[in-house]
């Protein structure tokens, strides 16, 4: 599985399945709809964060995508909205509700920058 995967509207395989904390009408009383089941477990990113990942180099492998997901799954059980994320040398900002990837940086471009509108970061080793 080390294949590089292109990014886009991405459903995860590999690993076990996310799940958004606590959830409540239907979703919690068993009868949650193939649209919510597959949300749940897809990660988005937005146009803005594809020309980036483009423009910068970023590749993103199936076990990069799992662990990134998971420190969505962490901050989405925490309450948060907006999310730093730190993979090695990528940085994300993640809208943690719609599971989209906003906008994505390599190192290089992280350096020297601030980091406003989130309420969370998530280190991902």
């Amino acid at each position: 599985m080390d294949e590089i995967m292109k990014i886009g509207h991405l459903r995860l395989t590999s690993g076990a399945p996310f799940r958004k904390p606590a959830q409540t009408d239907n979703a919690a009383a068993g009868n949650a709809s193939f649209k919510d089941v597959l949300d749940r477990t897809v990660l988005h990113f937005s146009h803005h964060a594809e020309q980036r990942i483009a423009q910068r180099g970023i590749t993103l492998k199936p076990d990069a995508l799992t662990k990134i997901g998971q420190a969505i799954d962490q901050a989405a059980a925490k309450g948060a909205k907006d999310s730093l994320i730190v993979y090695r040398d990528i940085a994300m900002i993640v809208n943690v509700p719609s599971r989209t990837v906003v906008t994505a940086m390599d190192g290089r471009s992280a350096q020297d920058n601030v980091f406003t509108k989130i309420d969370s970061a998530v280190i991902v080793s």
